[in-house]
């Protein structure tokens, strides 16, 4: 179906699995999550036969394994394929230990290694008769290994979810595209398309690359991109991006970027580079995994020398093995990445773009918002805000008649003030009148020939030009800093219009919420104290610097500093640029130049300001599973390693060395559970809002 629609958009590797270090690596290799699984499945059938015919574990359930005979072969299963589980199923851990020592990064894998092993030589000491037939593991061996391929495989499988966004991101691009060759649309696919190429989008297609629209119109889905549930009218000559989807009209695109230079890429390294980046609380943690490796090791010399100096050899190495094995700081590990991992996945779904995880966790301290005006809280285009009839002598007109003049008489000016004239005739529904002998005076104004009548558009030279007086309104207008024209027919006054930088309908709600978490919002613009002043009444704005030039935004932002407060920064030019880099958090408005987005540490892919509520309650919401899941994995250590000990065997209880394995894969899990209750936040910037207003 070809275009039909022409009607205008009106402007608006593991590496080794070695320790916890390359825990935000699981994510990013979803191949070791099959591996794992692979894995654990096959040495958990090669477990039963090892546990089966282990003596020890036939004596514990009651049973003996032969002895003499054929039958007494059977003892060497557990040796044999204890071996192969201890080389193939431990590898990844004797692997990773390895890593550790000569990356001198002691951490899980080492803790993990150290077990399996001292496991492994007890195990065939007592299997060849040189230590004490009690000191036979094979069947803890066994369930060790499985219970630790089993933990490892459930992190990173939840690890792997967290690229989810990665992967959709990239699902949303279509498997072909519809290029125009010679008149004639071929599929093709997206991966050959070069730049300049024209593609053609059908209703209910996706854009496979970015590019421009040259011919059609239609409501495109930009939400992926967006986080904005809304349908955007897109029309001739603006941009479209990869991903996005023509909902009603076929669109003919020319291709303008292609690949890594598309907005869809750009934003899938956005994520990933989030994800991958470090930050305070992460090094917090590596810091704890590292100190509870060595209380580990400790604690485990000092176990197996008390329970040999009473006499107790065999229970030495079980209690040994049962504390390397249960203060692996896998829970600690994880505790940090997979919050930060699908905090991200969670914020890039909802249109804000996390650049720099250190500005995810800094939100939460911020007290002062600081809005640029232009383009963040207002629309950053001339809107018409105002009109007034002059009445006088001869026809009075109303007010949308002389919208209407005014906008036949623009009609075909480029001028950004014409174009909000005709914008807003078409938004109104006022039929424009056709107008012929268009003419149009620099720093005068324009005129036209309507039905007769001579028309005229213009500013304060025109009035002059006339001698006439300027309407009414004209002088409070001004005080409000607005762009006034007046419209004359036949050199008389019939009106005048009142255009200023439209505040976006979400800025007031923006602002109420911001207050609503107990900070102040502060207005910078370069524009004059009046226009500020009166911007700042209306959205309830607790501070204003007006009339600021572009080099000294940075020095407010200092200032605002220099007074104690922590300053996240929002805004979208070029010169906002270096204040978006002095602020302790730098947010750049998606729509904005590269430069911007460049000097910031979170991009709101939308223009909504109330997007900045999603970051700030997406931080409180990760400072808090943050501190959930350390206080849990590294509490559960201090507490469950002297269990493991054996603290309380005076008073007959004993923590089995399988319990121990299994207790820890438990912490594992929760951890990992507990991060997962953050994809239940709803980051949508109304969300955000009314969340805010119900806790005011």
């Amino acid at each position: 179906m070809e275009p039909t629609d022409h009607a205008h958009h009106d402007h608006g590797g593991h590496e080794g699995y070695a320790g916890h270090s390359n825990h935000a690596g699981h994510a990013g290799h979803g191949g070791h999550v099959t591996q794992f699984r692979h894995l654990f499945w096959i040495m958990l059938v090669i477990a039963v036969p090892v546990i089966a015919f282990s003596p020890m574990f036939g004596h514990l359930l009651g049973y003996e394994v032969p002895e003499g005979g054929v039958l007494g072969a059977l003892r060497w299963l557990s040796p044999i394929l204890g071996t192969v589980m201890y080389i193939w199923g431990g590898k990844p851990f004797l692997t990773g230990g390895f890593d550790e020592i000569k990356g001198r990064s002691p951490g899980m894998m080492l803790l993990i290694a150290l077990a399996i092993t001292v496991a492994f030589i007890s195990s065939w000491g007592s299997s060849l008769g040189l230590l004490d037939p009690q000191l036979d593991f094979w069947w803890e061996l066994a369930l060790l290994v499985v219970i630790m391929l089993a933990g490892h495989w459930m992190e990173m499988r939840s690890l792997a979810q967290t690229t989810s966004a990665l992967d959709g991101l990239a699902a949303l691009l279509p498997d072909e595209a519809e290029k125009i060759v010679d008149g004639e649309a071929v599929s093709v696919d997206p991966a050959g398309l070069v730049v300049g190429d024209i593609v053609l989008v059908r209703p209910g297609s996706t854009v496979p690359a970015d590019g421009r629209i040259i011919d059609g119109s239609a409501h495109v889905d930009e939400s992926m991109v967006t986080g904005e549930s809304a349908t955007v009218r897109r029309g001739e000559g603006e941009s479209v991006v990869a991903g996005t989807v023509a909902t009603d009209s076929g669109l003919r695109v020319e291709i303008t970027a292609i690949g890594d230079d598309t907005t869809l890429a750009g934003i899938q390294k956005l994520v990933s580079d989030a994800q991958s980046s470090s930050s305070r609380a992460q090094r917090i943690a590596d810091r704890a995994s590292a100190w509870l490796f060595w209380f580990a090791l400790g604690s485990a010399v000092i176990t197996a020398g008390v329970w040999s100096l009473i006499g107790m050899p065999d229970s030495a190495v079980v209690r040994t093995i049962t504390v390397l094995v249960i203060a692996c700081p896998h829970a600690l590990g994880l505790a940090i990445p997979l919050v930060v991992s699908i905090a991200t996945e969670r914020a890039a779904r909802a249109g804000v773009l996390i650049k720099d995880r250190l500005a995810l966790e800094t939100m939460r301290t911020v007290d002062s918002v600081l809005f640029d005006k232009t383009g963040t809280l207002t629309k950053g285009e001339p809107t018409v805000t105002g009109i007034e009839v002059v009445l006088g002598v001869g026809v009075h007109r109303t007010e949308g008649e002389v919208l209407g003049l005014a906008a036949a008489a623009e009609a075909d000016s480029e001028h950004p003030l014409a174009t909000a004239i005709v914008r807003a005739a078409a938004e109104r529904g006022i039929e424009v009148p056709r107008a012929s002998d268009f003419f149009s005076s620099p720093a005068v104004g324009v005129s036209a020939v309507i039905a007769g009548e001579a028309v005229e558009v213009g500013g304060p030279r025109l009035l002059e030009t006339h001698n006439a007086p300027e309407a009414k309104a004209a002088e409070a207008w001004r005080a409000e800093g607005a762009i006034i024209l007046h419209v004359l027919v036949d050199g008389a006054v019939v009106g005048a219009l009142r255009l200023a930088d439209e505040i976006r309908p979400e800025s007031r709600d923006a602002v109420d919420a911001l207050h609503a978490t107990g900070g102040q919002v502060v207005m910078i613009t370069g524009d004059a104290e009046a226009v500020a002043q009166s911007v700042a009444a209306e959205l309830g704005i607790d501070r204003v610097f007006a009339g600021v030039h572009p080099a000294d935004k940075a020095a407010k932002v200092a200032e605002l500093q220099d007074e104690g407060h922590r300053v996240a920064m929002v805004g979208d030019g070029v010169n906002d640029a270096p204040a978006l880099a002095q602020a302790d958090v730098g947010i750049a408005i998606g729509a904005g130049t590269d430069v911007a987005i460049g000097s910031a540490g979170v991009i709101l892919a939308s223009d909504d300001p109330r997007s900045v509520l999603s970051i700030v309650e997406l931080s409180r919401a990760s400072y808090r599973k943050m501190k959930q899941n350390l206080w849990w994995a590294a509490g559960y250590n201090l507490l469950s390693v002297p269990l493991a000990a054996g603290i309380l065997a005076p008073i007959g209880f004993v923590l089995p060395m399988s319990v121990g394995a299994i207790l820890m894969s438990i912490s594992t899990i929760v951890v990992a559970l507990n991060a997962q209750l953050l994809r239940r936040l709803d980051l949508h910037p109304q969300a955000a809002v009314e969340r805010l207003r119900t806790a005011r």
